[in-house]
């Protein structure tokens, strides 16, 4: 019978010595029966794993043999770094322009280097470029200043009023060429173009002092309208690619500034409108800045409906024009703010299918991204709607019947690639749909100045201004 690792350990150990294994030996029993049945009326009721088994195995060989105790490591000494942390920056980089590039030991060429040697040649070209990658990283993290010179303020300004469209970056910070901006209905300079369509579709006499004033007055509108609205939306243009290099999320100007030149802007622009114009269109002047700072802009982050709001905006200017001209809303003023409100849908949605990404970034509401069915289908229902729109005109006497029938190809073509948005529903789809709506505008517009009804034809005569 073999005996037990107790009786062979008090066996071979005897007199004190063998007094005290026994004793241990004994201590070590009692203290893993008492252990089990502690787990065994444990609170919960829980069973007996297996690792409570092996928590009980270790426990006792752990008592037997005492070098079995786990024993903590000292932790190894921290490397010096080569730089003081309590120095200041001007020793800091007085200490990195002082430090030469370690020059490789010299090896006799009598004899061939071993691993240890080249080992050390290795540290000491790895040493080297270290500090020049991270010197030259710490060059280009540094924080600079960004100091205002005037030679460049009328640019930037430009740009906040978007007289001068932002270009946009890709993701490896290589500019990229930018016709449009997808927030284009509110740009000054399609603002003023369609104004100048307005006033010149209007009937009677061509009035050019009144045309001036009207072109000034409602581009100096857009241009405290735009600015505002960049102000209001810093925190949040940072965070898209199309956006960041605004005037104001760079740092460029201050904020106060970018508003005192929006109050500048709105002032006389108002006054001219108003007072040079007639009341009616300074007071769809203040509107239009009105409905696009305070609802527009607020609601892109809250509701798809801002894109509605946004085409109201931009079908104001036309209407605008006309009223310049006529000094009464009629009904040729309602139709071109009605083909500007048509034509923004399949040019808008077409643009941000693209950015769907770089909207969800900064957190708007758009169709595309929350709504991308519907983001299609609206798309495509207004470019019928501009088919129907042009067949109206000659019927509220703004153009001859040629009107209908010159701009039908044109018309039919954004319908067809409006259809293949919406059945493809790719990027391929929606650029041809946007590029194309980018030349239909302007070619839909000059097509109705050369088909406009005479005055003598229209029946109905106007003047200029009141």
């Amino acid at each position: 019978m073999a005996a037990s690792p107790h009786t062979l350990s008090s066996r071979l150990l005897t007199g004190w010595v063998g007094g005290c294994v026994w004793y241990l030996e004994r201590r070590a029993m009692q203290e893993s029966s008492h252990t089990f049945v502690h787990l065994f009326r444990n609170v919960n009721k829980q069973w007996i794993t297996f690792q409570h088994l092996s928590f009980l195995r270790r426990m006792y060989v752990t008592q037997l043999n005492r070098s079995l105790n786990q024993q903590v490591k000292r932790k190894p000494e921290p490397v010096a770094s080569p730089f003081l942390e309590k120095t200041s920056l001007g020793q800091a980089k007085a200490e990195i322009c002082e430090m030469r590039p370690l020059p490789p030991p010299s090896l006799p060429l009598s004899r061939k280097p071993n691993e240890k040697e080249l080992l050390e040649l290795e540290s000491a070209s790895v040493i080297e470029g270290s500090l020049d990658a991270g010197k030259e990283a710490k060059d280009e993290k540094r924080w600079k200043e960004m100091k205002l010179q005037l030679d460049d303020l009328p640019g930037i300004l430009a740009r906040l009023s978007k007289i001068k469209l932002t270009g946009l970056s890709s993701p490896s910070g290589h500019p990229l060429t930018v016709i449009w901006t997808p927030e284009s209905s509110s740009s000054t300079a399609l603002v003023v173009s369609t104004t100048s369509a307005g006033f010149a579709l209007a009937p009677g006499p061509f009035d050019w002092p009144c045309f001036l004033l009207t072109s000034l007055g409602t581009g100096l509108a857009s241009c405290a309208a735009n600015s505002i609205n960049q102000f209001f939306e810093v925190p949040f243009d940072s965070n898209m690619n199309r956006t960041k290099n605004r005037p104001l999320v760079r740092g460029q100007i201050s904020p106060l500034l970018a508003v005192a030149f929006a109050t500048c802007c709105a002032v006389p622009g108002v006054a001219l409108l108003t007072w040079g114009v007639n009341p009616l269109t300074g007071a769809l002047g203040v509107f239009n800045i009105f409905l696009y700072t305070c609802c527009y802009t607020p609601l892109k982050r809250i509701s798809i409906a801002n894109t509605w709001v946004g085409a109201v905006v931009g079908a104001v200017p036309p209407v605008m024009g006309w009223t310049a001209a006529t000094g009464s809303l009629d009904a040729g003023a309602f139709l071109l703010g009605g083909i500007l409100y048509s034509w923004q849908f399949p040019h808008f949605n077409a643009l941000s299918w693209g950015l769907r990404e770089d909207y969800s970034r900064g957190g708007y509401c758009m169709m595309s991204v929350t709504h991308p069915a519907l983001c299609r289908r609206v798309a495509l229902r207004h470019c019928l709607a501009l088919i129907g729109l042009a067949a109206a005109a000659p019927v509220l006497q703004v153009t001859t019947w040629t009107f209908p029938v010159v701009s039908l190809p044109i018309n039919l073509y954004i319908s067809y690639l409006g259809f293949r948005f919406y059945t493809d529903a790719d990027r391929k789809s929606s650029r041809k749909l946007f590029f194309c709506s980018l030349w239909h505008l302007p070619l839909l517009l000059l097509l109705m100045l050369t088909c406009k009804r005479p005055p003598a034809a229209g029946g109905a005569g106007g003047e200029p201004r009141t």
